[in-house]
């Protein structure tokens, strides 16, 4: 995928409340291998009410499983700042 289309899909899930970019964004992430990038738009995904498979679910809950307390507080907390500028 281009860094247009790419783009286009960040504007449509974050701006225009898409549902249906947003998981085109999160198995784009998935396809990948990004960990963060992936968690937060999985949370983004869930906050359109998406429709998510199982292997979206079990995915996010490996790379949340390896990232610290921390690290998986700062992820959330920058998925709802993204979430808030819709």
């Amino acid at each position: 995928m281009s860094r247009a289309q790419t783009s286009d899909l960040v504007k449509r899930a974050y701006t225009g409340g898409d549902a249906d970019a947003a998981v085109a964004l999160l198995e784009q992430s998935i396809a990948l291998g990004h960990r963060r990038i992936a968690l937060i738009r999985y949370l983004q995904a869930q906050y359109l009410e998406a429709v998510l498979n199982a292997r979206h679910h079990e995915y996010v809950r490996g790379v949340a499983a390896r990232m610290s307390p921390d690290t998986l507080a700062r992820v959330v907390g920058e998925a709802r700042l993204r979430a808030k500028r819709m």
